[in-house]
Parts: C-alpha cells; sequence; structure tokens
C-alpha cells in the first residue's frame, strides 16, 4: 500500500491533505470525463471528426453487459508505431490548435486516454496513414451504464432560424451520432448500424481511389484504405477477412449476404432523420377520421421493411437462415403484415 501510495501522491501536505502526481491526477479527470456509453461514443466521433474525416461509420452492439463500439473513418489515419501510443495523456495531433464545440474543448489529448481509463478494451484495430482508421472500444455496461432504451431514434424540427434540431428522444447512442451529425452537417457524414450493415454500406458507397492497373500490383487488401478494402473484396470469404481485419466480426453467411446484396446499404443517420421528419411536417393524420383503413407510404414502408430485414439477421446468424427474397409487407384494414421466405436449403 505504501508503494501505491507513492505512486499516486508527489507531496503529503499534513491533516489529510496531499498533492498528486500529475499521472494520478490525469487519471482521475479522465475516469470522470466519460460517464456512459454515450460519451464514448462522441469522444470517438470528435475524435474522427478532428482527424478529417469525411465520413464515419459506427458499428455498435451488445452481448450481455458488454457493449462493443467499432467506428471506421477516412481521415488521415495513425501511424503504426503509434497505435498504442495515442491512448496515453496529452497524446494529440493538434499541436497548433484546438476545437471548441457544443460538447466543449477538443484537442488536449484526453479522448482516448479517457475511454480508455473506462473500457475493458480501446484499441486500433487498424490504419493507413492519409488512409483511414478503425478503432474497437468495449464497455461494461455494469461500469459504465447506458440508456435503456437503444433502439429509437429521436424526432427533429426547426428552431426560429429554420435549422434543424433534435426535439425529442431518449439520450442514447442513437441520437449522440444524430447530434453529431446535425453538428458536423456538410463536413463530416455519420452512418450507424450493425457490424453487417455497416459493412454492407461501406461496400456500397466507398469507391478505390486506385486505378485498375494500379490494383493489378496489390498483393494484400490491408496495405490500401482502409475503407476501400470493402469494395475490392473479390467474394464472400474475402469480404469476411476484410470486415474482421478491422474489427466487423460477421459469418460467411452473413457476408455472402452482403455481397448478394440481401443486406441493404443504410443511408446516413442525417438523412434518415430528414426522411423521417417529412411526414411530420406536412401534419399529423388521424386515423380515427380516416375510415378508408391504414395506409402507409411507399418510403416509409420501404424503411420499416430494412429495419426488419436487419432484425431477421438475428435469427440468420443463430439457425444458419437466408432469406429467399426480400420481406414483403402487407396492409390490410387495420392489421399490418410482414412475411419473412426463408431459402428452401435452409
Amino acid at each position: 500500500m505504501g508503494g501505491d501510495r507513492a505512486l499516486r501522491v508527489e507531496e503529503s501536505l499534513g491533516q489529510g491533505f496531499v498533492r498528486l502526481r500529475v499521472a494520478e491526477a490525469e487519471r482521475r479527470q479522465a475516469a470522470h470525463d466519460i460517464r456512459c456509453s454515450e460519451d464514448v461514443v462522441i469522444e470517438m466521433l470528435r475524435n474522427a471528426r478532428d482527424a478529417g474525416a469525411r465520413r464515419v461509420f459506427v458499428a455498435t452492439s451488445r452481448e450481455g453487459s458488454l457493449r462493443q463500439t467499432v467506428m471506421l473513418d477516412d481521415g488521415c489515419g495513425i501511424p503504426k508505431e503509434l497505435w498504442d501510443t495515442v491512448f496515453d495523456a496529452r497524446v494529440t495531433s493538434k499541436l497548433e490548435s484546438v476545437h471548441m464545440d457544443r460538447w466543449g474543448v477538443h484537442g488536449r489529448g484526453m479522448a482516448l486516454f479517457s475511454i480508455r481509463e473506462n473500457a475493458k478494451v480501446a484499441e486500433v484495430v487498424d490504419s493507413v496513414v492519409d488512409g483511414g482508421s478503425t478503432i474497437r472500444v468495449v464497455t461494461d455496461t455494469e461500469r459504465l451504464p447506458e440508456k435503456s432504451d437503444q433502439s429509437s431514434w429521436p424526432s427533429v424540427g426547426r428552431a426560429d432560424d429554420g435549422t434543424r434540431v433534435i426535439e425529442r428522444g431518449p439520450h442514447n447512442i442513437v441520437r449522440t451520432c444524430c447530434e453529431f451529425a446535425l453538428e458536423e452537417r456538410g463536413r463530416c457524414e455519420v452512418y450507424l448500424g450493425s457490424a453487417a450493415e455497416i459493412a454492407a454500406t461501406i461496400r456500397s458507397k466507398v469507391r478505390s481511389s486506385h486505378s485498375a492497373s494500379d490494383l493489378l500490383f496489390v498483393d494484400d487488401l490491408a496495405t490500401l484504405p482502409v475503407l476501400e478494402r470493402f469494395r475490392l473484396a473479390s467474394d464472400a470469404r474475402e469480404l469476411r477477412q476484410v470486415a474482421a481485419g478491422c474489427g466487423l466480426e460477421m459469418s460467411e453467411r452473413t457476408a455472402h449476404r452482403i455481397v448478394a446484396g440481401r443486406i441493404k446499404p443504410m443511408r446516413s443517420v442525417l438523412a434518415r432523420l430528414e426522411h423521417a421528419a417529412t411526414p411530420r411536417e406536412r401534419g399529423p393524420v388521424d386515423l380515427g377520421v380516416d375510415r378508408r383503413g391504414l395506409h402507409i407510404g411507399k418510403d416509409d414502408a420501404e424503411e420499416f421493411l430494412r429495419m426488419m430485414e436487419r432484425d431477421f439477421a438475428y435469427l440468420s446468424d443463430r439457425y444458419y437462415l437466408s432469406l429467399g427474397t426480400e420481406p414483403r409487407l402487407r396492409v390490410s384494414g387495420r392489421r399490418i403484415t410482414v412475411t419473412f421466405e426463408v431459402d428452401s436449403e435452409d
């Protein structure tokens, strides 16, 4: 105990007062900076933005009490020799400036350190200088809590000046990503989903910056920018390897579904917010007055079916099922029916 005290205390001042060593003061500050899973996500998003990212992909999931968040971006990247060092206190690439935003000061080199102090795992999974990064964080929700409702999306409206604002909704990870996307509109695009959804979206939306002739001399996709690898994976096996190398674990069956186009790419969180806001701005529909029965717009039906297909992945990964066709939606009177057709081979 005496040795531990010496490591933490620089000087005893008497009457129970002590002067802490710098390292101990930093550790305590870092533990205070992060109070929930949502804090981890916003600090990771701000870090990606400050690294110059134009696109950020957030894959998050929870198993038991463990919350895993994998964040991929197209920012400036981190040299391999600094992959561990970036989690040390006061390490930053922003020597000449700090960033002040709605969440406070950023750029003092404490964000990743604070995350590591509060997480079970915090690591750079892969990164390429000028080619983006992927960072994985695992937290224990029994130690670092989060909102119980992690599925609800917030509602949006307009402020007096006409700008979009969050009106209602739990302060969960979804809302955290939405608020960041609104704040960084036009500068940084954010996508949020499961590992499979994120892999499918990156594969669909990110184009290669290399010509076909350049790629002839590439022996290992791991040497290419992080996000471009998903597009260049030639088959399901290679896609699964690429995803795993970036911290996104999935079954080979799921990878096959991505390659076959059965897992649809997502819209950005900002696009989803704006799509959801459009019907509300036309005014509420009184279903009690409309005697013709329930009607669901085409765009809303497509979004709903996309959500249903994503939820079906829970069963497909556990019972080796795959969809034969896309889910079908039928509205009759005041009944909504969703049909999932499973491949006969299953």
